[in-house]
């Protein structure tokens, strides 16, 4: 398993703690202590579950635009924290290639979602890609490098 593969887990896994519990405690570092991580993969989870912290209500603006007759609320709590973290990459971590964006979160919901989630992850992902104007250099990269086969780092 590749670091930031690791990572992304991670984040999904504190990520899902955060809508139940609503903010961090004990639960955060008894975490950490049953979920190891190396060094990097936890400094990129951490980035993760950071920026998608911070950026809520915008993410859950942009989701709930593109998730065609959804409320995020009414969304699995598995599915909506995939998407969150999945349009933060897309949209602040510029170190990411959607393609790997894409794919690893059409790969979490594969593996922590239903049966119809990794559908439901990619098409949303696939609109905020598509119609999210400052997304157009990313867009172009990801249309670009179609069947390359390309990985980021760590994978």
């Amino acid at each position: 398993m590749g670091t930031r593969h690791q990572a992304r887990e991670r984040a999904l896994q504190i990520l899902f703690q955060y809508d139940i519990h609503g903010k961090s405690g004990l639960w955060l570092d008894v975490f950490w202590k049953e979920n190891e991580a190396s060094g990097e993969a936890r400094a990129f989870a951490e980035r993760l579950v950071a920026g998608v912290l911070e950026q809520k209500p915008e993410l859950d603006a942009l989701i709930t635009k593109y998730a065609t007759n959804w409320k995020i609320s009414r969304m699995p709590i598995v599915d909506r924290n995939i998407l969150r973290a999945g349009v933060y990459e897309l949209m602040w971590m510029d170190d990411v290639p959607a393609r790997v964006t894409m794919n690893e979160a059409v790969e979490l919901a594969k593996s922590f979602g239903d049966d119809e989630a990794s559908k439901f992850v990619n098409g949303v992902l696939d609109q905020v890609l598509n119609k999210e104007l400052t997304l157009a250099v990313k867009k172009s990269e990801a249309s670009g490098m179609k069947g390359l086969g390309s990985k980021e780092p760590g994978e």
